[in-house]
């Protein structure tokens, strides 16, 4: 695999769970990694200084905090950075939040990915790698998820609003020739995780004795991804730029590929498992059993998600491939430890 060993990589969202670990990842690579964040009480603060303090020591680490929905402060970061590649995981996350609060995604999904998107243009960059998601399928059915599927009705704002980015980024690579990659992400988890996600919610919940909401029955079907395959997987991605699409006909043209330099891949390990079963691993992860309040499930939930992940696997010879039980085993022992739980 390339590595970017010297090359000045801008990590956007650089205090989150996935930004944190790449830029680990990064700065073990030899590259030299500028994070910002604006380090928003979306969730606990604490967790995002405490993941910064990981990355800080470290001498080809630099941070600044500054919120990618701030035009002119974001030009003037790339005016004077000059990276040569961006990975921007920066974004309002959430589709709950995104029914109670859908300015934030429109400043940050929207407004913030466009200052991202013109400041890679000016800096001509060798590569833009974006975080989308796989709630970008929203209604279709069909599983499981292929790049080529149509996106065409998504069930929650944050969605539309992942969805809208990877139009945006193809304009930038139409129009500037600018090697744009999105990543669907499929439901990633792991130590150093968010604390609004299922998984952190319910250990919290178990270890104190209190019950935990299973929203659906228990019933829908996720493609639970541990966090190292997708840093290992994003990183990859990072280090080959998108190219366009020799094969690529305007005629029936393709829903992930160009004739820009614009791709799309999922990034998930194909392996779907049924909620219930998830706890489970949970519960045998901490030694204790849950006490489950069944619940229906909530507003712009998906049933089920499922990654097909053979396009990946054929661009960067990789895909996930952590067992469900060894990661939240990880996870487990990570939550325990930081929390003194």
């Amino acid at each position: 695999m390339t590595t970017l060993q010297g090359e000045t990589i801008l990590v956007t969202g650089a205090a989150g769970f996935i930004g944190m670990h790449c830029a680990e990842r990064l700065l073990a690579q030899g590259a030299r990694v500028v994070g910002i964040d604006n380090l928003n009480a979306y969730y606990d603060v604490a967790l995002k200084r405490a993941r910064l303090a990981r990355l800080t020591p470290h001498p080809a680490f630099s941070f600044e905090p500054i919120d990618i929905a701030d035009r002119a402060a974001v030009a003037a970061l790339f005016a004077r950075v000059q990276p040569a590649r961006v990975l921007n995981l920066a974004a309002q996350a959430g589709v709950r939040y995104s029914i109670e609060q859908p300015g934030d995604y429109t400043d940050s999904n929207l407004l913030g990915f466009a200052n991202i998107l013109q400041g890679c243009r000016a800096a001509r960059v060798a590569h833009l790698v974006y975080a989308s998601s796989s709630s970008v399928y929203g209604g279709n059915a069909r599983l499981p998820f292929g790049e080529g599927d149509a996106v065409d009705h998504p069930i929650s704002y944050y969605a539309a609003t992942k969805k809208a980015g990877e139009a945006m980024a193809h304009s930038y690579a139409h129009l500037y020739r600018i090697p744009c990659t999105g990543l669907r992400f499929f439901t990633v988890y792991g130590p150093w995780g968010r604390p609004d996600m299922a998984f952190f919610k319910f250990t919290r919940a178990i270890l104190a004795g209190e019950p935990i909401d299973v929203y659906g029955q228990g019933k829908p079907v996720r493609d639970y991804t541990y966090i190292d395959d997708i840093a290992e997987g994003v990183l990859r991605v990072l280090a080959k730029p998108a190219t366009p699409d020799p094969a690529f006909d305007p005629r029936a043209p393709s829903a992930c590929t160009s004739d820009a330099p614009w791709r799309i891949f999922n990034i998930g390990g194909g392996a779907p498992v049924v909620l219930r079963d998830a706890i489970a691993a949970l519960e045998a992860a901490l030694g204790k059993p849950a006490v489950k309040r069944l619940l229906p499930a909530q507003p712009g939930d998906m049933s089920a998600t499922t990654a097909d992940a053979s396009a990946l696997a054929a661009w960067i010879g990789f895909v996930p491939g952590t067992p469900l039980h060894e990661g939240m085993r990880r996870f487990a022992d990570w939550y325990r430890s930081f929390y003194k739980a």
